[in-house]
């Protein structure tokens, strides 16, 4: 014999679906969250991504396990990020070294402003030059007029061939119109380390590298290149205002999720990362790597993308740094 089903009305099947939506909603995050970061631990995008994913874990009720995966500078974990479902559950420790430089200097599989829902930029980076003492300069005009009256004597160095210490300086160097040798290293440290032992006469590196040597008078301090002065650095005025108006060389960190991740989910991330930076031990933490604190709207997060990616794409054009 057959069971009799009792058939529900359409309108009323409808409502319920309807009614059941919200409450699937309202139940994430259900399980622990995901956050790729795209370098290996212990640099400052791993700094800030561990400490993102603290602030959400403590805020949201459940874990955020933090990942490293690496390759094709950052390419990898980008792309994976990219191609995930956009659920909520997997983010990425955004960038700005993939998010705006590696495209312009490359072919990558993945469009920044296409494949990412922004949430927020935790940290900036200007980058902060420093020059050998022996040198005998003490302000950016003095470093620009002596790499005027003494050509192809002044070498520096990067973390890299396209790494953002790297396209600082020829970004500088294009303005101002001078040359000097570039010497790249396999990351800001031994870049650093050129400088302090004298193998480089000057270094447009990350603030964590050069803040630590600042008083150990190997180096001198010549200049910020962000749109303000540093807190750890009051001292040494940007660039801008040391006569290249509107210069900025900075990169930054944030956290992005997939494209199409549910607007509720990303709104209160980033509701809970721009609270964190209220906090004084957050902000604390963020200055001691050396970053600025931001914790930016997903709105402005875009709104940097799209300002500072024509910026390096254009120095890449004018340079010829394309990498293959």
């Amino acid at each position: 014999m057959r069971r009799f089903i009792p058939l529900l009305p359409l309108g009323l099947c409808l409502g319920l679906a309807a009614l059941a939506q919200p409450a699937s909603a309202q139940a994430w995050p259900d399980r622990p969250l995901r956050l790729l970061v795209p370098f290996a631990p212990g640099g400052v995008t791993d700094s800030v991504g561990r400490l993102s994913a603290e602030a959400l874990g403590a805020r949201l009720g459940q874990s955020v396990v933090v990942e490293n995966r690496t390759g094709a500078g950052g390419a990898i974990a980008v792309e994976a990020v990219a191609r995930s479902r956009p659920d909520g559950y997997t983010l990425l420790t955004a960038s700005a070294s993939q998010m705006v430089m590696l495209p312009a200097l490359t072919r990558v599989p993945y469009d920044a402003a296409r494949d990412f829902a922004p949430i927020s930029i935790i940290g900036a980076n200007p980058q902060v030059l420093a020059v050998s003492a022996r040198i005998g300069v003490n302000s950016l005009p003095e470093f620009i007029a002596y790499l005027r009256a003494n050509p192809g004597r002044v070498n520096y160095s990067s973390g890299g061939n396209g790494s953002s210490n790297h396209l600082a300086m020829a970004l500088l160097l294009h303005r101002a119109g001078v040359a000097a040798e570039h010497v790249p290293y396999r990351g800001g440290a031994p870049a650093m380390q050129a400088l302090l032992a004298g193998d480089v006469g000057a270094y447009f590196g990350n603030p964590s590298d050069i803040i630590p040597h600042q008083g150990t008078g190997a180096i001198r301090v010549l200049a910020v290149a962000g749109a303000e002065r540093m807190a750890a650095l009051p001292g040494v005025p940007t660039v801008a205002e040391q006569g290249f108006p509107g210069f900025r060389a900075e990169t930054w960190n944030g956290i992005a999720a997939p494209a199409g991740t549910p607007e509720p989910a990303i709104a209160r991330m980033a509701q809970i990362l721009g609270a964190a930076c209220g906090e004084a031990a957050f902000r604390a933490a963020l200055e001691r790597m050396g970053t600025v604190p931001v914790c930016s709207t997903p709105a402005e997060f875009r709104a940097a993308m799209e300002r500072d990616g024509p910026q390096w794409a254009e120095l890449v054009r004018v340079a010829g740094l394309k990498l293959e």
